[in-house]
């Protein structure tokens, strides 16, 4: 029988430097940011058995086991957040396998979980950043990350993995820091943010901006754009989940959300008081700004750009000692498995051949959360000893 993690706790790493602090995409600098972050299994003599994970959309650093609470937080830490988003995958005997491996996960840089972002007290007014917050792109994130490691002494890392937007993290890692890392997985990404993705990315940053409770991105201590985030959720929700587990998932009864939400339209479908219910019970445990830099991040990806190059042969062919595995899921609307096939192209441009594996799945993206079976034998495999 494979073993549960059990308790988990979250660790802070605080990084204060004004003579050099994190530089922004943006043009901005951080001389002072925390990140909250999680370790699983425990670190080599030589510390060379670290796995950097990086999370999804709307994830936290708690990928395995339970976490009670994460002190100091202005969301609702729930029993959704308790549960470790990747518990199917990381553990004794598991895919990412806690007695061979450490696995280290952090909350991203702007983030509502324990990291510094948008509700965190700004030093210099002594009240919550807001609007004041900088923008912040995929490489600044990875960058911070960085900085973790090299406080935690670990030069290199024996593989990162990333899912969906985390993917997109690990490439960053993995093209801008190619002497750190020599195995990279990514499930369900992509190398570029796709045209869909930027109109769906669109619609959600619009129903946050148009709710009138956001007032600029300055609604700490009133009331927060509540109406606004959970249509946002609505919207990324159905590209996660296919049409089919949407339905299957949704409750036999209408409940009608007109008297709560003072609407005109009365729901008719359980898959639509469904849908509002993701859209509700999401405010409760994300913040909107958080919500907003994410959705930045994955509108201004440029790997090439970021990386420092033009072409994908010349930032590949650094990286020839890196070794690729790359996941599709069939059903999936949110990464197609186009934007796979595209970025396989990309990486074989500069001479290294990945390997890419197509799960047959009927959830959609997210069976990369729900099926560890489908993928803990190749990951077995490539993660190695």
């Amino acid at each position: 029988m494979i073993e549960s993690i059990g308790q988990t706790k979250t660790e802070f790493f605080h990084f204060s430097d004004a003579a050099s602090p994190l530089a922004l995409r943006c043009g901005d600098t951080l001389a002072n940011f925390t990140l909250a972050y999680e370790m699983y299994g425990e670190l080599s003599k030589d510390r060379d058995n670290v796995i950097l994970l990086f999370h999804a959309l709307s994830a936290s650093q708690h990928a395995a086991g339970h976490t009670e609470n994460v002190p100091g937080l202005n969301v609702e830490w729930d029993k959704e957040c308790q549960s470790g988003w990747w518990d199917g995958f990381i553990g004794p005997g598991k895919a990412l396998d806690t007695d061979k491996f450490c696995i280290i996960c952090a909350n991203y840089l702007g983030g509502c979980y324990g990291s510094t972002g948008p509700g965190s007290e700004n030093p210099e007014t002594g009240q919550p950043y807001g609007s004041l917050f900088p923008r912040v792109a995929i490489s600044d994130i990875v960058d911070s990350q960085v900085k973790l490691l090299d406080q935690l002494g670990i030069e290199k890392l024996h593989a990162t993995v990333g899912s969906s937007l985390g993917g997109m993290m690990g490439l960053s890692l993995a093209t801008r820091y190619p002497e750190r890392v020599d195995k990279v997985v990514a499930l369900a990404s992509g190398v570029a943010t796709s045209v869909l993705q930027r109109i769906h990315n669109l619609e959600q940053i619009s129903a946050i901006e148009a709710d009138g409770n956001f007032k600029g991105g300055d609604y700490y201590g009133g009331n927060p754009p509540e109406r606004g985030l959970a249509l946002a959720r609505m919207i990324g929700h159905k590209a996660f989940i296919s049409l089919d587990t949407l339905e299957r998932r949704a409750s036999k009864i209408v409940e009608d959300g007109t008297e709560k939400d003072n609407g005109w339209y009365k729901l008719l479908t359980p898959t639509e008081s469904y849908m509002l219910h993701q859209g509700r019970k999401f405010v409760r445990r994300f913040d909107a700004n958080t919500y907003l830099r994410i959705m930045d991040a994955w509108q201004s990806f440029d790997l090439l750009e970021e990386a420092g190059f033009n072409d994908y042969a010349s930032m590949f062919e650094r990286c020839r000692h890196q070794q690729y595995l790359i996941f599709t899921i069939d059903s999936d609307v949110c990464y197609y498995p186009g934007q796979q096939e595209e970025l396989a192209n990309a990486i074989a441009q500069g001479g290294i051949a990945p390997v890419r594996i197509t799960v047959h799945s009927e959830k959609g993206h997210d069976s990369f959360l729900l099926e560890p079976n489908l993928y803990t034998p190749h990951l077995h495999f490539m993660l190695g000893e």
